[in-house]
């Protein structure tokens, strides 16, 4: 081999290591296909291109160049590790998890490898055995934060309030998010809830689950939401709308009911991979990202019709949201929407165990008199089914 090619193959591969270590991984991945294309099958230069396209958020590329690694060094760890975060990131669970428990088998002490085991297991629903490897995780790491938010997770989930809460007490101390951390703690204690959920926790939450989210919701839970709503608004008579803003409209399970009587339809939601979702269904004419409040302090288009079926179960000061309902909505056009009911009527809103708020009636009337809204129709029925019981929830139609 030519050495002045072997010598600048070298060259480009530590500067594509150092471009990695700052963080500049379209950088790195530069100099790694340089380095390859004059010393082509390099393992460590092969394993470090696929660890830059997975840092630099492209799990898929990565893959390819990670099963070249391998296929030249098998039993390297790093890239089995590499290869097992990118299926987790494509939601191939099944097989990152075949991949960790390679890692383990040769590193039983590999903490990354236990973290990622029990997030694996979890998507799997395998919850017993993702409590186990977060509490090895643990046990390895005791300041290893993201663990003690999973291990808490699941410790709610099972009902084991008071572990879940000093778990998540454990994460704060440790350097967690304290929004994150906060938010789960005050699902817990019913004290201190922010004003919505963390944005960075639902758009994770939605973007993990859009795949699945229909099913899961319609065939386990019973969702009628968006049929039930949707129906209230048509019960009302003949009425074409111009123009109909469906908020957090997610995988778009709202739109095949609006479109009917809608001559313009846009849905506007947080996850990107909800509206991926939702734009398979070819009914919206325009989909865009982005927060709803924000959204609706910011856009320039009028709506007659404003839809939110249960969406508010993620937001609990609905104030900034019926301001900007009522900065879009034209006169005499409609904002449809679910809450789920609050129990304590005393109380105007309420975080659950469950993560969701939860409403009162009382202080929904409130919010619509407070901003020029008059109360169409407020029905009480089921919004989906928890532990085979239904949910109560409020379906609520305002007008301008």
């Amino acid at each position: 081999m030519d050495e002045t090619a072997l010598e600048r193959a070298r060259a480009l591969f530590f500067e594509g290591n150092e471009c990695f270590a700052a963080g500049r991984f379209a950088e790195a991945e530069e100099r790694f296909e340089a380095s390859l294309a004059l010393v082509p099958g390099r393992a460590s230069t092969l394993a470090n291109l696929g660890a830059a396209r997975l840092r630099g958020g492209r799990p898929l590329a990565a893959l390819p160049v990670l099963a070249q690694a391998l296929a030249l060094e098998p039993d390297d760890l790093q890239s089995i590790g590499h290869q097992a975060t990118a299926l987790a990131a494509l939601g191939r669970h099944a097989e990152a998890l075949a991949c960790f428990d390679r890692v383990l088998a040769a590193e039983p002490e590999h903490v990354a490898s236990w973290l990622g085991r029990g997030e694996a297991l979890r998507f799997l629903e395998r919850h017993d055995e993702a409590l186990a490897a977060f509490e090895r995780a643990n046990a390895l790491a005791p300041t290893l934060a993201v663990a003690w938010t999973q291990r808490g997770s699941i410790l709610r989930d099972r009902g084991r309030i008071e572990e879940a809460r000093l778990a998540f007490e454990q994460a704060i101390v440790h350097g967690g998010d304290p929004e994150l951390n906060g938010y789960f703690l005050a699902a817990l204690t019913g004290g201190n809830a922010p004003a919505q959920a963390p944005a960075g926790y639902v758009l994770r939450f939605f973007d993990e689950y859009a795949t699945t989210f229909d099913a899961h919701l319609v065939a386990t839970l019973g969702y009628r939401a968006p049929a039930v709503l949707v129906e209230q608004v048509a019960d009302l008579g003949p009425r074409r709308f111009a123009s109909t803003l469906d908020l957090g409209c997610g995988t778009g399970l709202c739109g095949p009911l609006l479109r009917p009587f809608c001559d313009r339809l846009a849905g506007v939601d947080l996850s990107e991979g909800m509206l991926a979702q939702a734009a398979t269904r070819n009914v919206y004419d325009a989909l865009t990202k982005a927060e709803l409040v924000a959204h609706l302090a910011s856009t320039n288009e009028r709506y007659d019709l404003l839809v939110a079926a249960d969406v508010f179960i993620y937001v609990g000061a609905l104030g900034p949201v019926f301001a900007g309902a009522a900065r879009v909505l034209e006169r005499d056009g409609l904002f449809a929407f679910t809450a789920e009911a609050c129990t304590d009527e005393a109380r105007d809103v309420v975080l659950l165990p469950s993560l969701r708020y939860a409403h009162s009636e009382r202080h929904l009337r409130a919010l619509a008199a407070e901003h020029g809204f008059a109360i169409v129709s407020l029905v009480r029925a089921a919004l989906r089914q928890e532990q085979a019981r239904d949910v109560e929830g409020l379906y609520v139609v305002l007008r301008r």
